[in-house]
């Protein structure tokens, strides 16, 4: 089991994309446990302040470290080290790699960032990672929090009814999924490929492997230099490439 730990001054946010779906059902089955924590439940001033005018001036409010020090104290467990993330534009872009090394912690704690940003104290002396989904900007981490945990609640055993899901996503295996199709095999015209319905397993397996080549190198052919690919693989995207596959 893994514990998700959200900090925020909003958790109201998360609430009800939790309630939902497959992270409603992984909860209620006891494979992740999610908490969600308002920050200024940690701050001392009569008023909760957690965010304060930067030094050396500028526009907007920055968030306090002392808050949400005493946030992240009150979160971590005797018997685990906690993995404390903090979501920000400035960190590394999440991808299904990291989803992959998240979903091998027992607890991660996430801090949600807001207005001009954290003091920096937060990031060098509380956080062990900063996680980016992207490269624009968002009001605050809520939902950047929920995206990773979606995406790492799905690789925890048990979570997905059928196991092999996972590996055969998009970037699970470093290419993009091949085409998909379902019942009826001909609506309108529009007809599922007739290797599909063959019942010839070995031809479907070559099928869909040259069809995700082929959808990765047109759509992301960036991430053909990362995957390892075999003799045939390369023969085929060869091919690809020359237009005749």
């Amino acid at each position: 089991m893994i514990r998700f730990d959200v900090l925020s001054v909003f958790p109201e946010m998360l609430h009800s994309p939790l309630d939902f779906s497959l992270l409603k059902k992984a909860r209620e089955k006891g494979l992740i446990e999610v908490g969600l924590y308002d920050i200024r439940d940690w701050a001392q001033d009569k008023h909760k302040m957690t965010d304060d005018a930067p030094y050396g001036g500028g526009c907007g409010m920055v968030m306090k470290v002392e808050p949400v020090e005493r946030a992240v104290n009150a979160l971590k467990r005797a018997d685990v080290d906690p993995l404390v993330v903090l979501m920000t534009p400035q960190g590394e872009t999440f991808n299904q790699r990291i989803a992959l090394e998240l979903s091998r912690q027992k607890h991660l704690i996430f801090i949600c960032g807001r207005y001009e940003g954290v003091d920096e104290r937060i990031r060098k002396h509380l956080a062990n990672r900063e996680i980016s989904i992207g490269d624009y900007i968002l009001t605050g981490g809520e939902l950047s929090a929920l995206v990773v945990i979606d995406a790492v609640a799905r690789l925890i055993p048990g979570v997905l009814g059928n196991a092999a899901s996972a590996q055969t996503e998009s970037f699970s295996q470093g290419l993009l999924e091949c085409p998909q199709y379902t019942r009826p095999a001909d609506y309108k015209g529009w007809c599922v490929p007739e290797v599909l319905v063959s019942g010839n397993h070995a031809r479907i397996e070559s099928w869909q492997r040259i069809e995700a080549l082929k959808r990765t190198w047109k759509r992301r052919p960036d991430l053909l230099e990362k995957v390892d690919l075999s003799k045939e693989d390369r023969e085929a995207l060869e091919k690809i490439k020359l237009g005749l596959i």
